[in-house]
């Protein structure tokens, strides 16, 4: 077995998406929260075909190197603003050729979901036009899943 650092590994999964290939990945992280869970959600990634809009889940290469996940929130001749479903910050105007691939799938906690899945269009449409409610409602629901637990 052969020990990869973050960095390299991802590097390894750009290339094969350059090759064409959809990969996956285990979330790593909490920026995709609600959506998507750390270490439970795994996501189905590939090239980008035809132009990113609005709602899409990309993987892009920030200026410093690093790898991040998020959501498409405005696309304009500026770039791409970014935003993760946990966050209330949009990061941008980013160029697109930052983005290496586009999330195509997920699955979350085991079950595969697509574009077409109720949770997904939600979470591209009506989370991104609530983002300065967002951490009330995140608290609501953590107190809810915390009272499930207790039951």
């Amino acid at each position: 077995m052969r020990e990869l650092d973050t960095r390299e590994y991802i590097s390894t999964l750009r290339d094969l998406v350059r090759e064409g290939h959809d990969v996956s990945l285990i979330v790593s992280g909490s920026s995709m929260s609600p959506f998507l869970i750390h270490h439970r959600d795994t996501i189905i990634f590939g090239p980008v075909e035809g132009s990113l809009r609005r709602g899409d889940m990309v993987f892009y290469e920030r200026p410093t190197g690093q790898f991040v996940m998020h959501r498409v929130r405005r696309v304009c001749t500026e770039g791409l603003y970014l935003i993760g479903d946990a966050q209330t910050q949009t990061e941008g105007p980013l160029p697109p050729s930052c983005v290496f691939a586009i999330v195509k799938a997920v699955r979350r906690n085991g079950r595969l979901l697509d574009k077409k899945s109720w949770q997904w269009r939600f979470f591209a449409t009506i989370w991104l036009r609530i983002i300065p409610f967002r951490p009330l409602i995140i608290k609501i629901y953590r107190r809810i899943c915390l009272l499930k637990r207790y039951d």
